[in-house]
C-alpha cells in the first residue's frame, strides 16, 4: 500500500523521505486547505530530496471556481512543475454550483501530460459523487483524493467503498484523518493507497503576540508531519 504524506514545509518533506514514506504531496498553507507551494520550497525539496513528489496546483483558498486569470496561473505552476521534473500534479476545478468543471479540469489535465494527475479534495464538494466519478474517469485522470464527502475519511468509508467498486482505471485514494489507529481498516478494506498529513504541532513563541495574524490556529503554532508518525503508520501497513 502506498503513503503519501501531505508535506506543507521542507522540514515536513524531510520527514516523510526519512521515515520511508513512498511518495509527498507538496504544498502550502494546509490550514487553509493547501495552496501551491512557492517557488523557494519547491526548489529546495526537488534539488535536495529523492523521494517522489506529487505538488499541489491551487493558487488561493476560499473555493475551487476558477476566473481565467486563476487558470492561466495554474497553467503555468504546472509548466514550471514540469521543467523541475515533479511526478504528479493534484489539482482540479468545479462549477459554482459545485459540478466537475469539465472544460477547466481538461484544460489542467493537458497541460499536466507526462505526469501524473489527482483530481483532488474538490471532489468532495462535488454535488454527485458518483456522476463525478464517471466524469473524471472520462477525463482520464488517475486518482481522486477524497475524504468520502465527510469530515474525515473514517466517516466517509462507505461512500469511498462504493466509489471504489464502481471505479474502473481510477485509484480511490483516502485522505482526512488518516493515522497509525485506523489506516488498517482502508488496507484492508482493498484500497491502494492512502494520504495524510501525520502533523503534529508546536508553539514557537515565549509569548503571545499582541495582535492576531491568522485565525486558523493559535498565534506562534507551527505544524509539521511528524518522522515518527509517518513510521507508525508504515509499521501498521507491514
Amino acid at each position: 500500500m502506498t503513503l503519501e504524506v501531505c508535506a506543507h514545509s521542507f522540514e515536513s518533506a524531510l520527514a516523510a523521505q526519512k521515515a520511508g514514506a513512498h511518495r509527498i504531496e507538496l504544498c502550502n498553507e494546509l490550514s487553509l486547505g493547501g495552496i501551491t507551494p512557492s517557488y523557494g520550497l519547491l526548489e529546495k525539496v526537488m534539488s535536495e530530496l529523492t523521494i517522489p513528489v506529487f505538488v499541489l496546483i491551487r493558487p488561493r483558498s476560499g473555493n475551487f471556481a476558477y476566473s481565467p486569470a486563476e487558470v492561466t496561473i495554474m497553467l503555468k505552476d504546472i509548466a514550471l512543475c514540469k521543467e523541475m521534473g515533479v511526478q504528479g500534479i493534484v489539482c482540479g476545478a468545479l462549477t459554482e454550483d459545485h459540478h466537475i468543471d469539465e472544460i477547466i479540469t481538461q484544460a489542467l489535465v493537458e497541460a499536466s501530460r507526462g505526469m501524473e494527475f489527482t483530481f483532488h479534495r474538490a471532489f468532495d464538494w462535488s454535488r454527485d459523487p458518483m456522476a463525478s466519478l464517471k466524469t473524471l474517469e472520462n477525463l482520464g485522470i488517475k486518482r481522486i483524493l477524497t475524504s468520502g464527502q465527510q469530515a474525515t475519511a473514517l466517516e466517509g468509508f462507505r461512500l469511498l467503498k462504493e466509489l471504489q467498486a464502481l471505479s474502473n482505471n481510477l485509484i480511490i485514494v483516502p485522505g482526512g484523518g488518516i493515522s497509525a489507529a485506523n489506516v488498517r481498516e482502508f488496507k484492508d478494506a482493498g484500497f491502494l493507497e492512502v494520504h495524510a498529513s501525520a502533523s503534529e504541532k508546536r508553539q514557537t513563541l515565549e509569548s503571545p503576540p499582541k495582535i492576531p495574524m491568522q485565525s486558523v490556529w493559535e498565534e506562534g503554532v507551527v505544524s509539521h508531519s511528524s518522522e515518527e508518525k509517518i513510521r507508525e503508520l508504515l509499521q501498521k501497513l507491514a
